[in-house]
């Protein structure tokens, strides 16, 4: 598998950090990771940032990470992003809702590096 881009979305930065190194530990190898602290700022980078995989988190202020999924639908650099939700055990509907709205799948907090794997080299490996 070649270097990816990373958009990692999340209120908390310490979250964005533990999402980023358990990428690393699970063996994907990142070329550039950006960073967002809710749905509105990732639309903004996703204006410009080419990304193979972009990691969002369900629950968060000014834009949660369902909404964010159905505008980015509207974003051309998006196309054909998958997106992969970090959500915690309890949101159960929404992780439901954001596969409804383009979501290629789900991760439960707390997470392992062999969960990632599990989780996210599949995306990754039907994207390329």
């Amino acid at each position: 598998m070649n270097k990816v881009q990373v958009l990692i979305v999340d209120d908390s930065s310490v979250m964005r950090k533990i999402v980023e190194r358990s990428l690393r530990q699970a063996g994907i190898e990142i070329e550039k990771v950006y960073e967002a602290g809710n749905g509105a700022e990732a639309l903004v980078v996703m204006k410009d940032a080419k990304v193979d995989i972009i990691l969002c988190d369900i629950n968060m202020p000014v834009m949660d990470g369902l909404e964010f999924v159905k505008q980015l639908a509207g974003v051309e650099n998006a196309k054909g992003v998958p997106v992969v939700m970090i959500t915690t055990e309890g949101s159960e509907g929404h992780v439901v809702r954001a596969l409804s709205a383009g979501a290629k799948g789900y991760l439960r907090k707390p997470f392992t590096a062999d969960q990632v794997k599990e989780h996210i080299l599949p995306v990754l490996a039907g994207k390329s």
